[in-house]
This record gives C-alpha cells, sequence and structure tokens, in this order.
C-alpha cells in the first residue's frame, strides 16, 4: 500500500466547506476490519468502553489512522502536523430510536465555536453499516449554525455515513450529528477521534489547482447559499488574510437584493445577504449597510451570518456597524458580529481592543476571538489581552489564551503570559494553555518547565496537552521531559482483568 498521503482535491475541499463532512473509504481488507469487529466485540463484551485507551486497547485501529486516506483527508483540512487528541471514544449503538442532535463539546459549551477548520474529527465504521443499522446522521452546512435551523424530520436535510466495512466520515468539528436509528439490533460500533490543526495556514495543504473559490457543482438539498462564508475559509485555508473586497456580480441588481432582505420569507432573506455581500463595495455604495446592519438582529440565524460576512467586506462603514453590533445585548448577535469582525481585517483591531474593556463577559469574550483569528494583525491588541488573563471569568480567560497563541508576537511576552496561565486555578484554562502552546513549537521553549510541572495535573487532559506541546517544541529539553514521562505512565494493551500478568 502506498503510504503517501492521498490529499483531497479541489471540489471535496469546496464540499467540506459548504457542506461540513465527506464520506470517504480506505481499502484495507475485509479480513482486517472483521478481525478489528471480533477484538471490539471481545472488548466491550468482557471488559466495556475503554474510552481514552482505545487505541492503545486495540493496536490495529492504529492502522486505520495510518491509511493514506485517512492522513491525506486529515492534512487536506487541517494542514501537515495536524494533532490527535487524547479524547477518543468507540460508540455503540443498538437502539432502535434515532438520538438527539447535538453539537460535540469542547469541555463544556461556553467555548466560542469555530467557522474556520480548526479541529475535524473522524468517525470510523470497522462493520458494513447499511441505514438500517445506525450509521450517524450529519446536517450538512450546520457547522456555521449555533442554532438548529432544519425540519428534524425532513430526510432530505439528513446525510448518512453509511457503507461498506472502511467507511469514514471526516466532520467539522461543530456540525450538527446524531447516531440514527438502528433498526437491525445487531452491533453497531463507530470509533471517533479527534484531530486539531497546529499551524495556522499559510497555503493550501491540498491537492490545490484552481486558485479561486468556485460553488461545488452539487450541495445537499439541506445546504444554504452562504459563499461570502465559504470564499472567506477558502481563502483562510489558502493562507489569505483579511478581507476580500471586490466585487462579484452585478452592481445593478443591489437595490433589488436590498428590498428582498426586507421580504417575510427568511430563505429569500438569507439568499439576499448573500448576494449583496458578494457585491461587497458595490452593494456599500448602493446603500446596502443600514439594512444589513439591521439584519445582524434577524430572528433567522442563517440571515444574520450572511449579514455578518456582508458587512466585513464593506470596508470601514461595515466595519464600524460590526463593532456596534457586538455590544449588543443579545449573546447571539455580539458572536455573530465577532465572526464579522473576525474576517473585517486590520481595520478591525483598534475597535476590538476597545471592546475588550467593554465589562460584559460575553463581549470580551467574542473580541478576544475575534482577534485572534486576525492573527498577527492583532499584535496591537497583545498587552490588552495579557491583561485578561487575571480576569476572573474562565470563558474570558481561556479565549484569552487561544487568541495570544494564534496571534503568536511578541513572542516573549506572549510566552511568559501563557507559562502564567499554564497554573491557572481553573483546569480547563489551562488545558487550553497546553493545546495552545503547541502551534507555537520551538519558540515557546522557555515554558518548558511549566509544562513538565503541569505532566503531574490532577487533570488527565492538562497532562495531554502538556506531553503534545513537549513534542511540538521538539528540543533537547522537551524531547527528554516528554520520554521520562511516557516511560513512567506506558501502558500495556495487553493487560486486562482477565491477563494481568502472564502471558
Amino acid at each position: 500500500m502506498n503510504s503517501k498521503p492521498q490529499l483531497l482535491t479541489d471540489e471535496q475541499m469546496r464540499k467540506f466547506i459548504a457542506e461540513g463532512f465527506l464520506i470517504l473509504k480506505t481499502d484495507l481488507s475485509k479480513e482486517f476490519h472483521q478481525r478489528l469487529l471480533e477484538q471490539l466485540n471481545e472488548v466491550y463484551q468482557d471488559e466495556g468502553n475503554p474510552g481514552n485507551n482505545l487505541l492503545p486497547r486495540i493496536r490495529e485501529v492504529q492502522k486505520v489512522f495510518e491509511h493514506p486516506v485517512i492522513t491525506g483527508a486529515l492534512t487536506s483540512v487541517l494542514g501537515p502536523d495536524y494533532m490527535l487528541h487524547a479524547h477518543r471514544h468507540g460508540h455503540y449503538n443498538n437502539s432502535p430510536q434515532p438520538g438527539g442532535w447535538h453539537k460535540d463539546s469542547y469541555w463544556g459549551y461556553r467555548r466560542m465555536r469555530n467557522h474556520h477548520p480548526w479541529w475535524a474529527m473522524i468517525m470510523y465504521f470497522p462493520q458494513d453499516t447499511p441505514i438500517e443499522l445506525g450509521p450517524t446522521g450529519v446536517l450538512p452546512g450546520s457547522q456555521y449554525y449555533d442554532t438548529r435551523t432544519f425540519e428534524e424530520e425532513n430526510p432530505a436535510a439528513e446525510a448518512t455515513a453509511n457503507g461498506e466495512a472502511g467507511t469514514f466520515a471526516l466532520i467539522q468539528y461543530d456540525i450538527w450529528h446524531r447516531s440514527t436509528a438502528n433498526k437491525l439490533g445487531q452491533h453497531r460500533y463507530m470509533l471517533k477521534f479527534e484531530f486539531m490543526r497546529t499551524q495556522i495556514p499559510q497555503a493550501p495543504s491540498w491537492d490545490h489547482q484552481e486558485k479561486e473559490w468556485i460553488t461545488p457543482s452539487s450541495l445537499s438539498p439541506a445546504v444554504r447559499p452562504h459563499e461570502v462564508v465559504w470564499r472567506e475559509t477558502w481563502n483562510w485555508l489558502s493562507g489569505k488574510l483579511g478581507p476580500d473586497s471586490t466585487p462579484i456580480g452585478d452592481g445593478a441588481q443591489a437595490q433589488q437584493w436590498i428590498g428582498q432582505l426586507q421580504m417575510e420569507d427568511p430563505e429569500l432573506r438569507a439568499a439576499a445577504a448573500n448576494r449583496l455581500g458578494l457585491l461587497g463595495a458595490d452593494a456599500r455604495e448602493a446603500g446596502a449597510i443600514p439594512v444589513l446592519a439591521r439584519a445582524l438582529e434577524d430572528s433567522f440565524e442563517p440571515v444574520r451570518l450572511n449579514a455578518a460576512y456582508a458587512l466585513a467586506r464593506m470596508g470601514e462603514p461595515g466595519t464600524a456597524a460590526l463593532l456596534q453590533a457586538l455590544q449588543h445585548e443579545d449573546k447571539l448577535i455580539s458572536r455573530n458580529a465577532a465572526y464579522g469582525l473576525s474576517a473585517s481585517g486590520a481595520g478591525a483591531v483598534a475597535g476590538l481592543t476597545e471592546a475588550l474593556k467593554g465589562g460584559r463577559e460575553e463581549v470580551t469574550v467574542h473580541a478576544a476571538f475575534a482577534l485572534g483569528e486576525l492573527r498577527h494583525l492583532a499584535e496591537p491588541a497583545v498587552p490588552a489581552l495579557i491583561g485578561l488573563l487575571d480576569h476572573p471569568s474562565e470563558p474570558v480567560r481561556y479565549s484569552t489564551v487561544e487568541a495570544l497563541c494564534n496571534i503568536g508576537s511578541p513572542r516573549e511576552e506572549i510566552v511568559a503570559a501563557l507559562k502564567q496561565a499554564l497554573n491557572d486555578p481553573d483546569p480547563q484554562v489551562r488545558f487550553m494553555t497546553g493545546l495552545c502552546i503547541s502551534r507555537l513549537g520551538p519558540q515557546a521553549e522557555a515554558a518548558v518547565p511549566e509544562l513538565i510541572q503541569a505532566l503531574d495535573d490532577d487533570n488527565r487532559y492538562v497532562r495531554a496537552h502538556a506531553a503534545e506541546a513537549l513534542y511540538y517544541i521538539g528540543t533537547d529539553t522537551a524531547k527528554e521531559a516528554l520520554l521520562h514521562f511516557l516511560r513512567q505512565s506506558r501502558w500495556c494493551p495487553s493487560t486486562t482483568p482477565a491477563s494481568t500478568f502472564y502471558p
């Protein structure tokens, strides 16, 4: 088998950006999957769910994640140095009832979710999984929504990961998904692993042939038009930063779309906000900004989403409207404004920095998020962000940690602040700090002593992320500390309650 990663094509990446998932398949043999399935049955029957020890307990699973189809898909979406998260879970489904729609947690649900693909999941099916066996269902395009803007009983809206053994779903971490009904009552396993990006994109990491965004030739009927959002994500993955304000479409139609944005039908309003965003400066000159600013308060989330990203393409007046909406008392409106500001470029930095001082927790979190997404453009905000590491709110502190790592400079000041955060009283702040330090790599060498201390943390994920940070720092001191930790904590995959010592 060729071990070279099989990178995704432009069209596959576009589908992933728009729909939030891809269904792919390995070419491992049926005999391999049968052996893996037998081991799963034995482990679950005799020992229960191995939880985070799934990978060492059933070592053959590692071969799945070394398969070039999977490494290629993950490299394409998350970059070449992606991280396998310490949390993993083998889902077992024999329920005749479907599960509830949900998004997975980031150690709770208070962290602001990413529109850019920072995190992804692999859901792997080791047995033939027809629709009657209850595969995972996903709502295409819903990774951009905080609310469920779909009819739960609409079968055309749901996509399922049914297929032969070796089928896997690559999903954007924030997509709405569920388990479907297992009508056969037979064993159905799904092995879920989480992966994270450790590098901000500098260039495309997939098989990139076409520079510009092209709307996919076929999309699920559940997917609404969010072309401004998709283009911005495509550009972000390509290493571009800041708004692309080039008008796309016929500017003479701007008044038509302004009128449609005020119609009763929410789907028509969402489509109009999308078209005005594509028109960019032409829509601004036609007077679209006040109407789009009102649309930020629309009752239908897809309208608010398109309005926020549309304003990001309209220069200083659009940024001003977003900064005003950031202060809105409705946290959903404030958050959508932050998404728009995260795509607004350097012109948003001063206003976002000022918003950090506002006092309301959600506004501070949203402003810190947007500054982090602006990366090095937000360097002037670093002193204000560092000052928030003593804030009484845990979400403010872990949002600040993530923003500082994304900005990355001035390095010495940021690393010193992150060393402080590794000793934060809240485990989620410590968890996020270790994870984010991994993005800095060797530049964070000064944090090695604090990371070594974190290897003794009471929380399993703080320990795991400290170990990952040492790996990505990669200096001799970091590697020596990591090897010492791994030797002490090595885990025997053959030791079970039925076989504690021999053979």
